[in-house]
């Protein structure tokens, strides 16, 4: 199974509250963190709820 490194490049500041909840859960709470996640249907979700916030590639 591949994993994915997420960037948060955009702040969370006024943002809708189940997008700053969506980046908390995968541990994304300031810019330029980057955590490493699996590559399946509820990552992928939880990316296409902040996909304008975050940068994803291939880990």
């Amino acid at each position: 199974m591949a994993n994915l490194k997420i960037e948060l490049v955009r702040s969370l500041n006024s943002k809708i509250k189940k997008q700053a909840l969506t980046a908390n859960s995968l541990g994304l709470r300031k810019i330029g963190d980057v955590t490493t996640q699996p590559d399946n249907a509820q990552t992928q979700g939880k990316i296409k709820v902040i996909s304008h916030l975050i940068k994803v590639t291939e880990a």
